[in-house]
């Protein structure tokens, strides 16, 4: 059998299990849980299958947790601020707001789905989700007549 795990008392074994059945972020809650186990005596191995997660980042969790506290189980993907990569060059999103002064094509109001029509033919991709179309129709239409369709 593996050895056990062990790991450094930053958190009793009530506080561990306190953490991961109130944190509202399941996979947040998944990481206390596999800590919560390993503090039992369970070993690495065991406490991933029971929490379905691989057992290399279940050995990862385990090492921040000991080098770096509680705050290393937190979900570090919220602490990154992911702002989202712009379709449209700065010249591309001049001609836009131009053209959303204009009847949509079709003759009726923009909305989302054809402004997501618009930049995947002026960019040349296969698909622009309708949400990401809505985004530039806010942001560029200056108070244009426009829906969400």
């Amino acid at each position: 059998m593996p050895p056990k795990a062990e790991l450094k008392p930053h958190l009793s074994i009530d506080e561990l299990k306190t953490r991961y059945r109130q944190t509202k972020d399941t996979s947040e809650a998944r990481r206390w849980q596999l800590l919560h186990l390993v503090a039992q005596d369970w070993t690495i191995k065991q406490a991933a299958q029971a929490v379905d997660l691989n057992y290399d980042y279940a050995k990862e969790i385990v090492r921040r947790y000991n080098h770096e506290g509680p705050d290393a189980v937190k979900n570090r993907s919220l602490k990154r601020k992911v702002s989202p990569r712009s379709l449209l060059t700065v010249e591309q999103q001049q001609e836009l707001k131009q053209i959303l002064q204009e009847p949509a094509p079709d003759g009726g109001d923009w909305s989302g789905p054809k402004v997501a029509r618009w930049i995947a033919e002026k960019t040349g991709r296969s698909h622009v989700w309708p949400q990401r179309g809505w985004d530039y129709l806010k942001r560029l239409s200056n108070g244009s007549q426009y829906h969400s369709e």
